[in-house]
Parts: C-alpha cells; sequence; structure tokens
C-alpha cells in the first residue's frame, strides 16, 4: 500500500512538472515567437477576429456594472470591448500570459480606469474567489496543458452561477484561413512533422463533446456549445492578406522549418492570393470559418 502511495504521488508530481513545462512552453512561445507578430499584424488581426468576438460578446449578454475576467486577452482587443459594454460602474481584469502584447494592451487601455491587466497562467494564477460575473474568451483557452485544472481555477474567481463564454476553432477541415495556406506551404516546400492537434494548440477545442466533458470535469454547469459558421473579415488588399498568412500559421511554420529561400516565398505569397481569390467579393475578402462557442455556469 505505502508503494502503490508512492508510487502515485511520483506520477502526481511528473503530471505536475510536465504540466509546468507545457505552460512554460506556451510563455515563451507568445512571447518570444507568436507575440512580435502579432504586434505587427495587430490591426488586422483585430479586424479579421472581430465577429468571432461579436459572437462571444453577444452570447455572454455582459451588463453595465458587470465584472468580468477576460483570459487570453492578447493586445487588448476583446478588454477595450468589454470596458466599453461594463462602463464606469464595472470593471474588467484582462489576462494573458505574452508579456510584450500584453504590454500592448496596457498600452491601447491608457484612461480606461475600468480595465486592469495581469500576465498570469490562467491555469495556476491564484484569482481573486467569487469576484466575477464573468469569464469570456475569444481564442484564448485552448492553450492549457491541463484543461481541467485550468477551468476549475478560472471558476473559482466567478460568483455563484457566473457565466462562461468562449469561443474555439471547429474543425480543422472546415478553416480554409489555416487549411489553405498549409496545403499551398505543403506542395511547394514540404510539410513539417505533424502535432497531434490534441495537444495544446489552436485545435485542441475543435471535439465539442471533448470540451463539455472537460467543462464538466472542472465542475462547471449548463454546459452547452454552438458551432456556427462564422465569416472572418480580413482588412486591406489581397496582398496585404498574403503577407499576414504567411507570417502567421502553418504556412510561417513551413517556411521556419524548411528555411525557405527568397523565391520559394515570393511562389508562396502568389499562390496564396490565388487559392482564397474565390473568397474576395464586394465587400472583400470574407473567409469561412466553423467557430465553437462554448457557454457554461459556476456551481
Amino acid at each position: 500500500m505505502i508503494a502503490q502511495v508512492a508510487g502515485a504521488a511520483d506520477a502526481e508530481d511528473r503530471r505536475r512538472q510536465l504540466t509546468k513545462q507545457i505552460n512554460t512552453d506556451q510563455r515563451e512561445f507568445w512571447s518570444s515567437a507568436a507575440g512580435p507578430k502579432w504586434l505587427q499584424f495587430e490591426a488586422a488581426l483585430d479586424h479579421h477576429l472581430q465577429p468571432v468576438l461579436d459572437g462571444v460578446l453577444a452570447r455572454a449578454d455582459i451588463q453595465s456594472g458587470d465584472a468580468v475576467l477576460d483570459i487570453g486577452c492578447g493586445t487588448g482587443a476583446s478588454a477595450l470591448q468589454l470596458g466599453t459594454l461594463v462602463g464606469l460602474e464595472g470593471r474588467v481584469v484582462a489576462a494573458d500570459i505574452s508579456g510584450p502584447m500584453l504590454a500592448r494592451a496596457v498600452e491601447r487601455a491608457k484612461g480606461r480606469t475600468q480595465l486592469s491587466f495581469i500576465e498570469a497562467d490562467a491555469q495556476t494564477h491564484p484569482f481573486d474567489t467569487s469576484q466575477f460575473n464573468h469569464l469570456v474568451s475569444r481564442f484564448g483557452v485552448m492553450f492549457f496543458a491541463d484543461s481541467v485544472a485550468a477551468f476549475a481555477n478560472m471558476a473559482r474567481a466567478l460568483k455563484p452561477g457566473g457565466r462562461v463564454t468562449f469561443a474555439t476553432w471547429g474543425q480543422i477541415q472546415a478553416n480554409p484561413f489555416f487549411t489553405y495556406p498549409a496545403q499551398a506551404a505543403r506542395n511547394l516546400i514540404g510539410a513539417p512533422p505533424k502535432v497531434d492537434p490534441d495537444l495544446p494548440g489552436p485545435f485542441a477545442f475543435r471535439d465539442p463533446d471533448r470540451v463539455l466533458d472537460i467543462l464538466g470535469q472542472a465542475g462547471l454547469r449548463d454546459v452547452q456549445c454552438e458551432t456556427a459558421e462564422v465569416m472572418l473579415t480580413p482588412q486591406g488588399s489581397m496582398m496585404d492578406f498574403a503577407d499576414m498568412v504567411m507570417s502567421i500559421g502553418p504556412a510561417n511554420a513551413a517556411i521556419t522549418h524548411f528555411e525557405a529561400d527568397a523565391a520559394q516565398i515570393a511562389t508562396l505569397h502568389a499562390m496564396l492570393q490565388d487559392v482564397f481569390a474565390p473568397f474576395e467579393g464586394p465587400e472583400g475578402l470574407r473567409i469561412p470559418a466553423q467557430i465553437n462557442f462554448f457557454s457554461a455556469k459556476a456551481a
């Protein structure tokens, strides 16, 4: 029995160490690799992903005077809009693991007294207990090493009955923003090593049933998912969009992995303009996306 207890303790210690390492890797990625790219394309990405944020905010039904916890706030687009919804009588605490992105969010929110920001790993950060009416996130909760532990930790920050509303990417094949650049880069440059999509990453929450189970295990109730078709709204010209796509996501991963030369990069840029051309119309580019909108309540 003693040996069994010791073995279980060792296994739990290893799990905690692995979790710590994975979350440390996420902090490094979003601070040193992805963060600068998001800063570079901040305005374009905010515009591109606004329909998803609109979907989160509409479903959250946030009222003036509410207290909101914003997880994975990035450079601040969500926090700024939440601040408008809660007004001066409410408050928004926005958290992100990326120091550079959070610094930009603080800069953008200057003078907005209802907004505050914390650099935190939301899986383990000691949030104040029972303080918030809402927890919201746009694409900020798919990167935890232990999602059950993360949601249980965040749920403690909610008042009884507090609402959870967040968006994640749906099925991979239903999101050409990812699949088209990946295919073009694979055809031209090569395929980087495969990554398990169930690991922390953009598509880790593509399966609604898996996520609903995670939320239930974390102690949340009334868990639901609405899978919706959303039109993403890239800003600027097709060339601008190709620039952005080649700097983030699977195209950039292939360019980096294979150390693509200038000729390959120029060819890929032209290919991306061609493959996305069918999505261009009188209103500009409209890229279809499948988004999972999840909701739940704290006990």
